[in-house]
């Protein structure tokens, strides 16, 4: 199969230019696009909520994919390499036709794939060595580490806290003003008096 690939990222951009580009290529080199995907998304959404990522699901060994640009796939530079190898994986092959670039079977292509995987590994390693770096940074600094504490705890303070509400209620304080006095925010007391029988 003989996928054609266009995007364009705004409604104010039309897909037709991309469309007709690959569609001429491939009269001039005697292919047939078999199935065509456009769409109007940003290239910063997720690859799982574009049309590209199931289509990348779709292929199979011996599929091209026919794109005018290698910026049609993504927006960073792991997320290609990451389209690419998943497509060197699948034995599929990725043309793109402004810098005609062939991602195939050949040899190039697989000393390509060991680069790409490389590449993201040592860019995984070396975010998970910043990140340590920052955490004993931040743990030397006296900073709590951890998770903040949530919602459902806040609840649980209130409902300790059920008869001063009340009393504070019949006293005729704001909600607001009990927010305020109880420690927090305005919408978890009004959460936790919704669903609770204070009277």
């Amino acid at each position: 199969m003989i996928y054609g690939y266009c995007r364009v990222s705004t409604s104010h951009q039309h897909e037709e230019n991309q469309h007709f580009v690959i569609e001429n290529f491939a009269k001039n080199n005697n292919m047939t696009i078999d199935v065509w995907i456009e769409e109007k998304i940003s290239s910063s959404k997720k690859l799982k909520d574009r049309k590209l990522g199931s289509l990348l699901k779709q292929l199979k060994h011996g599929d091209v994919l026919i794109t005018t640009e290698i910026s049609r796939l993504g927006r960073s530079l792991f997320e290609v390499m990451g389209i690419l190898q998943y497509c060197l994986e699948q034995e599929c092959q990725v043309w793109t036709l402004k810098e005609n670039f062939r991602l195939g079977a050949d040899i190039q292509s697989k000393v390509l794939a060991f680069a790409f995987g490389l590449s993201a590994e040592l860019s995984k390693q070396l975010l998970q060595e910043r990140v340590r770096e920052s955490l004993a940074r931040l743990k030397a600094s006296g900073k709590k580490l951890g998770r903040p504490v949530g919602a459902h705890s806040k609840t649980l303070k209130l409902s300790r806290n059920k008869r001063r509400i009340y009393n504070l209620i019949t006293q005729g304080l704001s909600k607001n003003e009990i927010a305020r006095v109880m420690g927090v925010h305005k919408t978890t007391l009004y959460k936790y008096l919704n669903s609770c029988d204070l009277f």
